[in-house]
């Protein structure tokens, strides 16, 4: 079986006084706190996901 690429991000922004659909998004992310840092599987529906908070997010990897 060939790996699974995946991609880390890391929550810059915090979630206070985003919408709750910026909020879910955090959380389906995995992430929840300032800092927080997630690996997640490279496909398109996750990098949508990162698209929509790109401006809390950054991908460290």
């Amino acid at each position: 079986m060939a790996d699974k690429k995946t991609f880390k991000v890391r929550q810059t922004g915090s979630p206070i006084r985003r919408t709750k659909d910026q909020r879910a998004t955090l959380a389906g992310l995995g992430l929840n706190r300032v800092g927080r840092v997630s690996e997640l599987e490279d496909t398109p529906s996750i990098r949508g996901m990162v698209a929509k908070v790109a401006h809390l997010v950054e991908v460290v990897e």
